[in-house]
C-alpha cells in the first residue's frame, strides 16, 4: 500500500483473521497501534465501570468518536487519546511494543 494511503481504510480493515480488537492483524504498525489502544480503553471504561456515555461526559469526547475507536471504525487523534486518558487516569497508548 502506498504510503499516502495508510489511513485510508479504518484500523479494522487491517484484520486478517479474528474479530476486531482481537484479530491477527497484517503488518500495519498504525492498524496494530489502534487495536491495542482499543482493547486498552475497553478495559480502563470496564475498570472505571462506566458506560460509554459516562466516559463521553467526563472527558468531552463524543460518544460516537470513542464507539468508533471502539469498533476500529475511526484513527483516533491525539486530542482524542490525551481527554481519553486524562479522563480515565491511564495510560492508553501502546507505545512500540505492539
Amino acid at each position: 500500500m502506498p504510503q499516502g494511503d495508510a489511513r485510508r481504510l479504518p484500523p479494522r480493515a487491517y484484520c486478517t483473521r479474528g474479530a476486531w480488537p482481537e484479530a491477527v492483524m497484517e503488518e500495519h504498525h498504525g492498524a496494530r497501534v489502534a487495536q491495542a489502544l482499543a482493547v486498552r480503553l475497553r478495559a480502563a471504561i470496564g475498570t472505571k465501570g462506566w458506560s460509554v456515555a459516562e466516559l463521553s461526559r467526563r472527558s468531552g469526547v463524543a460518544r460516537y468518536t470513542i464507539a468508533k475507536a471502539l469498533a476500529g471504525e475511526a484513527w483516533p487523534d491525539l486530542l482524542t487519546i490525551a481527554s481519553l486518558e486524562k479522563a480515565l487516569e491511564v495510560d492508553l497508548w501502546p507505545g512500540r511494543e505492539v
